[in-house]
């Protein structure tokens, strides 16, 4: 099957609808997928006619199940130089990026699909859903950084340093996954969450990511400043008789 598509992309109104596109090697992670993944993602971020991004694998066994290994044993064969620097700040844009990202995450996210899962804001999983974070057994390390905030440091240091499976209902009890829902519902269902923040104030949705992405790792007391502070600049209250008019023109002021 020909790799010449590995990412799609489709809209459905303001929402954004992202596909790994290599079901054949269960969307194993190719140096190309990546590229363009990355690309796509940083494209919506930019686009005003997108509010939120879906992100999926085709197929009905693996939101993705890795890195692709034959193509970096045949690359280090070659002594093709591994990505720059530049390729893994990547990681942490996708993370971080505007426009709030779910993931529907329709079977096994194991290594480098383990850790892409976890950059997205919400997860949604369904029976098939099953998370490995590999690095440590093949003599590397990743996701030290983000898995924590998750899943709080002592589930975060069992995951890491073992490397074994998580099944799906232990991932929802976790916090790995949002929600836990029927294999054929779990597109569905991140489309539906993704059509409710559509329908907000967008100013006021990417600043509470921008807020939330921001604020991890600092005293309690510098976030509360820090809104404050957001609320006093970019993030400015819509009027009330403009935020709250939907309100107004049906209950009136009296």
């Amino acid at each position: 099957m020909s790799d010449e598509n590995p990412i799609l992309l489709e809209h459905d109104g303001p929402v954004a609808i992202v596909t790994l596109n290599r079901p054949h090697v269960l969307n194993a992670l190719s140096r190309k997928l990546f590229t363009e993944l990355y690309d796509t993602m940083d494209r919506l971020d930019e686009d005003d006619d997108t509010a939120v991004i879906v992100v999926t694998g085709a197929g009905d066994r693996a939101f993705s199940a890795g890195a692709d290994i034959k193509e970096m044993a045949r690359l280090a064969a070659e002594d093709v130089p591994p990505p720059s620097s530049n390729f893994s700040e990547n990681s942490w844009r996708f993370a971080t990026g505007a426009k709030p990202r779910i993931g529907a995450l329709n079977g096994l996210c194991y290594g480098g699909g383990g850790v892409l899962s976890t950059s997205f804001d919400i997860r949604v999983g369904c029976e098939r859903t099953r998370f490995r974070f590999l690095a440590v057994t093949y003599g590397r390390i990743n996701n030290t950084w983000l898995l924590p905030t998750i899943v709080g440091l002592p589930a975060a240091r069992e995951y890491l340093f073992t490397g074994r499976i998580v099944e799906p209902d232990e991932a929802y009890r976790a916090g790995l996954l949002n929600h836990l829902v029927q294999p054929d519902q779990v597109l569905p269902k991140a489309m539906e969450i993704a059509h409710d923040i559509a329908k907000n104030d967008q100013r006021m949705v990417q600043g509470a990511k921008r807020l939330i992405d921001g604020n991890i790792g600092r005293g309690w007391r510098e976030q509360f400043e820090e809104e404050i502070a957001e609320q006093k600049t970019k993030l400015a209250p819509t009027p009330v008789l403009e935020g709250f008019k939907e309100f107004i023109d049906r209950k009136g002021t009296g």
